[in-house]
């Protein structure tokens, strides 16, 4: 499922929260809660490479989508991978 379909399912919270630390390590609390929504497991999150802390983070296009909802902008939904 793409993000412009789970991301309604958040809480108004949760969303505030992605977009005001885009890019970071998502906490395991709201990964479960974006899984219960129809979003990525964190087990098919990309996980934290060498220079970044351990955890949940989201592929490169949802951070860039996330962004341009933070932006106010209508964002295109990320292509699959």
């Amino acid at each position: 499922m793409n993000i412009e379909q789970w991301w309604p399912n958040l809480k108004p919270a949760t969303q505030a929260w992605l977009i005001d630390n885009n890019g970071d390590a998502v906490p395991e609390s709201l990964a479960a809660e974006i899984a219960e929504a129809g979003g990525p497991a964190a087990s098919d999150a990309r996980q934290g490479g060498d220079d970044e802390p351990p955890g949940f983070y989201f592929p490169d296009e949802v951070v860039d989508w996330i962004e341009a909802v933070g932006n106010g902008e209508t964002p295109e939904p990320p292509r699959p991978r």
